[in-house]
């Protein structure tokens, strides 16, 4: 009994620690492509660090990327960027492998 007990523990804290990195590489990802979208807009470094925090802010309204993609597009387009969401969601792919070596590398 107690082995399946331990094998049950172990699967949990697999399944707590999967989850939390994968809060953590999208967090990453969202605050990269923050930085990428800033930069394309040419924003000052302050301007920078504020807009890539409120993209990463941005995906707590809906489940998945679309939040965070709507935002940036918008915020692009807006900004008189020509590009389309096939080329923020290319960003967010990059940004996302970006993370997860980041990642990988403070381990």
């Amino acid at each position: 009994m107690t082995d399946f007990q331990d094998r049950e523990r172990a699967e949990e804290r697999k399944y707590a620690m999967d989850e939390e990195t994968a809060f953590r590489v999208a967090a990453r990802s969202n605050k990269l492509l923050g930085l990428w979208a800033a930069a394309k807009m040419g924003l000052t470094p302050e301007e920078t660090e504020a807009y890539a925090k409120s993209v990463v802010q941005a995906d707590f309204e809906e489940a998945g990327h679309e939040d965070v993609i709507r935002k940036v597009l918008g915020d692009l387009v807006g900004a008189g960027i020509d590009i389309d969401e096939a080329g923020v969601r290319a960003a967010l792919d990059e940004k996302t492998v970006e993370a997860r070596r980041q990642l990988m590398g403070e381990v």
